[in-house]
């Protein structure tokens, strides 16, 4: 039950950042683009001399310049360094992280299960190493009291990524190795498969 809890925060979590980096990417971009049409028919109805254009093309474009996006920039990178950290714990979920297994596959088979323990072991060890490294960076950083530039939000919740994905990454990896010593399976993504495809085919 927790399980399923965690899987399904997760994947709402992704769907969140990766929802609010598009929406913010789109609105930025479109506010820049209609600043630069505004301006542009602004010059156009001063040069035909259309009194009234000229003033309702004024007033939106200060409309315009009055709404401050400078810090849509800064919120979209900490949005992907979210986005990386947890995509990455996901990626380990799925077992859609690529591996070199060109070594492994001439192995014997208790050659191949050792390598692949000590393959998991020290991804293990690595993750836990960066989630306890980054916690101690978060905890210091949230001692100076140091703000981002633009949305001037602590720093230290944006480092919060850090420990907090690579923590969640450890465990996956502590899934997966426990997922092979009991059933001898790995995760393995299948990217040619499509989810729904099965419950379409069904109806047909």
């Amino acid at each position: 039950m927790v399980l399923r809890i965690l899987d399904r925060f997760e994947e709402i979590l992704l769907s969140f950042l990766i929802a609010s980096a598009v929406v913010l990417i789109f609105v930025a971009v479109a506010h820049r683009y209609s600043i630069g049409v505004a301006a542009d028919f602004l010059s156009w109805a001063r040069a035909n001399n259309y009194p009234e254009l000229q003033a309702y093309a004024r007033s939106f474009y200060r409309w315009l310049a009055s709404i401050n996006l400078t810090w849509a920039q800064e919120a979209c990178i900490y949005l992907f360094v979210w986005m990386a950290k947890f995509g990455a714990a996901y990626g380990v979920r799925i077992g859609i992280h690529v591996g070199v297994d060109v070594l492994v596959e001439r192995m014997s088979p208790r050659n191949q299960r050792l390598m692949i323990i000590i393959a998991f072991l020290a991804c293990i060890l690595f993750t836990a190493i960066v989630a306890w490294i980054g916690a101690d960076f978060v905890w210091h950083i949230s001692k100076t009291g140091q703000i981002s530039a633009d949305l001037e939000m602590p720093m230290w919740i944006v480092y919060l990524a850090v420990p907090l994905g690579s923590a969640l990454m450890c465990f996956r990896f502590v899934q997966a190795m426990w997922l092979y010593l009991t059933t001898g399976t790995i995760v393995h993504h299948d990217h040619g498969h499509v989810d729904g495809m099965e419950e379409a085919e069904e109806f047909r």
